[in-house]
Order: structure tokens, then sequence, then C-alpha cells
């Protein structure tokens, strides 16, 4: 009877559902759940200052410039809804349709001269110059300061009627001009300019070069290519994404130039409008004006071309920026 009474109580045990082992407290004597909530509350809590920021700060004005953007609102009076009237009105400023011109003509000139030129710099600097670091932050310097409004200032007076330049041509016997003052230099001027802060491209070159294996270079020197040959056939295309990252982000950078040419021009956006930027122009129709619609207007307007032109290049990439997977 013992061993038949002990055969069925191991029997029905092995029947019987497990029992779910409780959690063990952690030390502190609380258990894993409230401990993982307040790990949460306290994440939430450093967050709520970013997420503050975003909704008054960033998506919050966002949001309202696009509801403007389709109102009359002069700052002085409630908005009045008048739907796409705005834009209609930008297509008819010949103001607007200039500053669309020199704005284009500044970026599609000035980028790539920018990008050639630092490029350039990153070539010599990656032969292993001696004092590299000081010449580094020396190039990178006028990248700190371009768009600044003291050396904007600076840049008026080395290019006006007794400026630097004008003192250099009298040495060879050539008689200056006003450069900034006359409509046919003055936004040259400002592309001479936006050539001069190559600093932050020409840094990011020169860390793509120093990414390239030097045994390709090695490979190509036994083979009997020659310097031009190696540029063209080795570095340029394995820094192809370097140059499609550069050439997005100045694109972007140049189309929202404002403090050089408000500087040069006093506000004026002269001598005769060859100075007139996009931005300047969206500043002196929205606080000089008044015309806080008109100018959100321009202000999504010039998302939509920023946008365009950047989904364009990202379309384009594919058939000319090669990446080492590929």
């Amino acid at each position: 009877m013992t061993v038949e009474t002990a055969r069925s109580t191991r029997d029905s045990q092995k029947g019987a559902p497990a029992t779910e082992q409780a959690t063990p407290p952690s030390a502190d004597g609380r258990r894993p759940g409230h401990r993982d909530r307040r790990e949460a509350l306290a994440a939430y809590l450093f967050l709520a200052p970013w997420f503050l920021g975003l909704i008054f700060i960033t998506a919050g004005p966002i949001l309202a410039s696009l509801y403007l953007s389709f109102t009359d609102y002069s700052l002085l009076a409630p908005p009045e809804w008048i739907g796409l009237d705005n834009y209609r009105d930008m297509l008819a400023d010949p103001r607007f349709i200039r500053a669309v011109k020199v704005t284009f003509i500044y970026v599609f000139v000035s980028v790539p001269l920018q990008l050639a030129f630092a490029l350039l710099l990153a070539l010599l600097l990656d032969r292993g110059v001696r004092g590299l670091p000081i010449y580094r932050s020396v190039y990178y310097l006028p990248s700190l300061l371009g768009s600044s409004v003291a050396v904007a200032i600076l840049w008026r007076q080395i290019f006006g009627t007794e400026g630097l330049v004008n003192q250099v041509l009298s040495l060879v016997g050539v008689q200056g001009t006003g450069w900034v003052a006359h409509p046919d230099y003055a936004l040259g001027t400002l592309i001479t300019l936006n050539v001069w802060t190559f600093g932050a491209p020409m840094i990011i070159f020169l860390a793509g070069l120093r990414q390239i294996p030097r045994m390709y270079y090695e490979a190509a020197a036994v083979d009997g290519a020659g310097p031009l040959t190696r540029f063209l056939r080795i570095t340029i295309p394995l820094l192809t994404p370097i140059i499609f990252f550069n050439l997005v982000l100045q694109m972007i950078n140049s189309f929202q130039t404002f403090t050089q040419a408000y500087v040069v021009s006093n506000g004026t956006g002269g001598p005769a409008d060859s100075t007139l930027f996009y931005t300047l122009y969206l500043y002196m129709r929205g606080f000089e004006s008044f015309d806080m619609g008109y100018a959100s207007a321009m202000a999504w307007f010039l998302l939509m071309i920023i946008a365009g032109l950047t989904a364009a290049n990202f379309l384009a990439s594919r058939y000319w920026v090669f990446y080492s997977d590929e």
C-alpha cells in the first residue's frame, strides 16, 4: 500500500500545473515593472524640454507660417484668408522673379567654384604637409566667419572704391571701380565671398581622401598611370559620395544666404537689384512692408525649390555616385 500510495501521489503531481515562481524583488525592494516605469518617467522628463521646443519653437511656427501663406496678414490686423492669391502675386511680381534669378545665378556659380577650390586645397594638404593642423585651422577660419556681419563689412571695404582690390590694381596701372556699387560686379563680389568660405567642404574632402587606400595608387603607378589618370580614375570615383554630400549641403546653405547681401547692399538689394537675394527680398516684404502673408508664401516656395533640387540631386546620384560596397 505504501508503494501504491507513493506512486499515485507522484502521478497526480505530474498532471498538476506548475505554480509560477514569484519574481524576486530587486535590491531596493521594488519589482522590476515598477523600476521600468520610473526609468521611463525619468527619460520623458529629460526629453520634455526637447519636445516643448519642437512643438512651440519649430513645428508650431512652421504650421503657423503655412496657414499665413494663404492669408493677408500685416501684423496690424487679424489674418484674412485669401487662398492662393499670395502665390499668384509672387509669379506676377517682377522683383520676385529678379530675386529668384539672382539667387539661382549665385548658387549655381558659387557652389561649383567653392567645391572645386576646396578639393584642390584638400589634395595639396593630403600630401603630408608639415604643420597640417595649423593649415587646416587657418583654411577653416573663413567658414566660421564668412556669414558674420563683420566679414561682410570688411568685404564691402575691400571691394570699395578705395578698397584693397583697387589699391593692388593701381600698382599695375589699372584704374579700378567701386565693385560693390556697380551692377555688373556686385554679385560677383558676393560669389567670391562664398567661394572664400571653402573651409568646411575642404575638411570633409580631406577626410575622404584619407580613407582612400594607398594600394590603389601604387597599383596604378606600377601599370604606368600618370597623376591625372590616377586622379580621374581613382580619386574622383572613390570621392563621389563626399562630393555629393558637400554639393547638397552647400547648395542648401547658399539658397539661404542673407547676411552678406544685406550688409553689402545696405539692405536694399542694390545696385539695380543685382544683389537682391531671395531671402533678402523675403525679409523686405515681411519686416519692412509688413506683408507677412506674402513673406510666408515666399518661405514655403523656397522650401519647395530646395526640396525639389535636393530630390533631383538624389535621383541623379544613382548615375554618378559610387559607393565602396557596390
